[in-house]
């Protein structure tokens, strides 16, 4: 018995094996660039990916079998969830911040010119064009399952689930694509460094909110949510929404004006 509606954690090996299986995956790409062996690596991903699972599911039965998740705790949840996403805007502010910094004061390094001398830059209106209407639509099917949601109409939820997933792999394999035709590399001068580490990490993002989506899609097929209670589901929109804005301003900023 407590008189708090706090939710009292048991205690987890999670974290610790999580945080063992992210140490293993940073030592296997070290070793990757020396060695040229992906081994450690690929048994780096695979323990963050059982980890994953593991804290996942005791996540899901805390909160839809267990009933820990109370009104108190749900709001302290989203509060959380506010904070991450603000610590994620910080972090690609940073890239704009040296995006911007390089790009409307050319050093003479870069021949005093932006985009540097030598680089030919990506055309904004072909596949970038084609990744911003994707992921638009996207966020556009995410919100018409979210509100089927509330009104209790789950075959219009899962739907939209499955369409904002499979938009967010589409959007992935184009991005790969660019990347394999592109004609600089990352250390082809600040230009490349700026290009491949904000588009790499907003993929990046991309990946891990179309995971978290896929997640949400296997509950909402267990009927995991109520119009009342889905605090996991306003979390994946509000991440998906977030990518959704960060790459209307990369689009705007990197692929559109800078070049």
């Amino acid at each position: 018995m407590k008189n708090h509606p706090f939710h009292l954690v048991d205690y987890s090996p999670w974290p610790l094996v999580g945080s063992l299986g992210v140490l293993t995956v940073t030592s296997g790409l070290v070793n990757y660039f020396y060695n040229l062996n992906l081994f450690l690596f690929f048994i780096g991903v695979l323990v963050v990916l059982l980890t994953m699972y593991q804290w996942w599911r005791d996540i899901i039965r805390e909160s839809t079998f267990m009933g820990f998740h109370t009104s108190f705790v749900v709001i302290m949840m989203k509060f959380g969830m506010v904070l991450f996403i603000l610590s994620e805007v910080m972090f690609f502010l940073s890239f704009f911040w040296g995006f911007f910094h390089s790009s409307l004061c050319p050093s003479v390094d870069i021949g005093l010119q932006w985009p540097p001398l030598g680089i030919k830059v990506f055309n904004p209106m072909n596949i970038p064009m084609l990744n911003t209407i994707i992921l638009l639509s996207s966020g556009m099917t995410m919100t018409w399952s979210h509100n089927s949601l509330l009104i209790m109409n789950y075959h219009d939820m899962v739907l939209g689930l499955f369409l904002t997933v499979f938009l967010g792999g589409y959007f992935s394999l184009l991005q790969l694509y660019e990347y394999i035709e592109s004609p600089f590399c990352i250390s082809d001068s600040v230009y490349g460094s700026s290009f491949f580490m904000s588009t790499g990490f907003h993929g990046f993002h991309v990946i891990i909110g179309t995971v978290f989506i896929m997640i949400i899609f296997f509950r909402g097929l267990n009927l995991h949510f109520s119009c009342f209670h889905h605090v996991g589901f306003e979390a994946s929109s509000w991440y998906w929404h977030f990518v959704d804005l960060v790459w209307l301003f990369l689009y705007l900023s990197v692929y559109w004006w800078g070049s």
